[in-house]
């Protein structure tokens, strides 16, 4: 069994951003188990905590960038590709600034500073991601694919290619990550640009304190007023980038990552790809598996009764903040006669309705709202999709956004198979029962 890893005691690093330019002193400290990577900014007069996540992730041209509310994080990459190759699963990284020190564009800095920090395991197992199904997405010519391959370690092979006439060469790197490939191999290959990119970064107002010794800039004769520290520096950097825009899955990944022209957008919709094809399969797991309220038991609890009762069953609940119902929808539904005889959908109301049951259920499992019916006060943010024909199975899925004694908020959605079929944003009126 592999544990999960955290530091032995703080490190800190020191720097200016590649991007900002912005001084910023950085302090990675010990986490608890099953924390993850979190970055913390303390900079602010209250502190904002930005987990390591692909669901974090702000938009941002050649770089990875997390955010949260108001408050983000630049050119996080670097850091998280040392995080996840060196092993560590838990760790909180705090920083008085926007943006991360670039060092010297590579990962060194911060190589360095979990060594002198130490590495030691937790007293609980490591849970990757494997990889079970092969998962491509594309970008014109650029494209990632993740593929099984039996083994417990991540591998990489990435094709950069230019064109013919580019003045970066064709070049092809293919690793197994672990702390010493990545730090021997990976780790010191630095940021580049092209001479024509260099110009338009600093003419955006980007990197004005950056000269050709803090950035690998290539043009039409090769490096300028630079050497490279490997004849594929840049393949490898690229490896580098990817290495730390997969730890935003939030585990380590085994399997293999193919990679050709991908860059830090399509990388992040990898991630997302392979988080999807996790729920997916949770989901089909529970549902062929899981009752955790049956029809019977639902009647205690909701005073909807035929032909008006649009759930079936729950098959999952978490106290009173998660739950997830099935409606089987049969052709038999009262509602198809009229809705419409000839091509039988389900009404988009009846969709919202039964969201808006589970959410009940839900509701009620906290205990001062025993006996009471959450009765509907107002509808937010409603989509549909797709439509529901006969022979659907809905799986409905609620959250909570914030529940007081006589009001509740929640985030509601509704699917068939992969595809959404409806969300919206429910507020509640919770009435006491009138006896029956």
């Amino acid at each position: 069994m592999k544990t999960q890893q955290t530091i032995e005691r703080p490190a800190e690093v020191k720097g200016r951003g590649l991007f900002t330019g912005e001084e910023v002193a950085v302090r990675f400290k010990p986490a608890p188990v099953d924390a993850g990577v979190v970055f913390v900014r303390v900079d602010g007069p209250n502190s904002a905590r930005i987990r390591a996540h692909v669901s974090n992730v702000t938009k941002r041209a050649r770089r990875t960038s997390l955010r949260n509310g108001t408050m983000a994080i630049e050119t996080v990459e670097h850091c998280l590709a040392a995080i996840h190759a060196m092993g560590v699963d838990n760790i909180e990284i705090e920083l008085n600034g926007g943006e991360l020190p670039a060092g010297d564009g590579s990962s060194l800095l911060f190589v360095e500073a979990l060594r002198a920090a130490g590495i030691c395991d937790q007293n609980v197992e490591r849970k990757p991601i494997v990889i079970q199904d092969t998962v491509r997405v594309c970008d014109g010519d650029a494209e990632l694919i993740a593929v099984p391959t039996g083994k417990d370690a991540l591998e990489i092979l990435y094709d950069l290619d230019y064109g013919p006439d580019a003045p970066i060469p064709r070049q092809i790197f293919a690793i197994q990550l672990s702390s010493q490939t990545f730090c021997g191999e990976i780790a010191p290959a630095r940021t580049f640009l092209l001479e024509e990119e260099a110009r338009q970064f600093q003419a955006a107002g980007l990197g004005q304190h950056l000269t050709y010794n803090d950035v690998v800039v290539i043009g039409p004769g090769g490096v300028i007023e630079n050497e490279l520290r490997f004849a594929d520096e840049c393949v490898r950097h690229k490896i580098l980038d990817l290495t730390g825009d997969l730890y935003l899955a939030g585990r380590p990944i085994h399997g293999k990552i193919i990679a050709r022209k991908s860059g830090h957008a399509l990388n992040h919709e990898l991630v997302r790809e392979l988080l999807a094809q996790i729920e997916r399969r949770q989901r089909q797991a529970a549902l062929s598996s899981s009752t955790v309220l049956d029809a019977r038991q639902l009647h205690h609890i909701l005073p909807h009764r035929y032909p008006f009762l649009l759930i079936d069953r729950v098959i999952q609940m978490d106290g009173d903040r998660r739950a997830v119902g099935i409606k089987n929808v049969s052709i038999n539904e009262p509602y198809f006669q009229g809705h419409y005889p000839s091509q039988p959908i389900m009404p988009g109301v009846l969709i919202i309705e039964a969201m808006a049951q589970l959410a009940g259920i839900l509701l009620s499992q906290k205990l001062e709202h025993a006996g009471k019916v959450a009765v509907l006060l107002s509808m937010d943010n409603v989509k549909f999709r797709r439509p529901v024909l006969p022979g659907d199975q809905l799986v409905l899925e609620v959250e909570t956004l914030k529940v007081k004694a006589r009001t509740g908020h929640v985030r509601c959605k509704a699917s068939v198979g992969d595809m959404m079929v409806s969300h919206a944003e429910i507020k509640f009126m919770l009435v006491d029962a009138e006896p029956i």
